[in-house]
């Protein structure tokens, strides 16, 4: 499983990825800071960056984009269920 450095405002935390998908043309991640079950996990979309070797992702604000993806990672992921924050 790949493991992953973001840098944010906060500073720098590593995540792993758990599954990828694209949806109408976008790329994106879910992302945990621990691969085992029953741990809090990142849906981020992957954002237009200016070179090639840095990858931009942002979280998705939009709650009808995110029920989408999210439904599509329980598919990819089988057993898994995803709920949202306060869900």
């Amino acid at each position: 499983m790949e493991k992953i450095r973001f840098e944010t405002d906060n500073g720098t935390g590593e995540y792993y990825v758990l599954e990828s998908t694209t949806l109408s043309g976008n790329t994106y991640i879910l992302v945990a800071e621990s691969p085992d079950e029953d741990c809090e996990a990142l849906i981020l979309r992957e954002e237009p960056s200016a070179d090639d070797e840095t990858a931009l992702y942002s979280e998705i604000e939009d709650d009808v984009e995110l029920d989408a993806v999210a439904e599509i990672f329980e598919k990819l992921l089988e057993d898994t269920q995803i709920q949202k924050d306060g869900g």
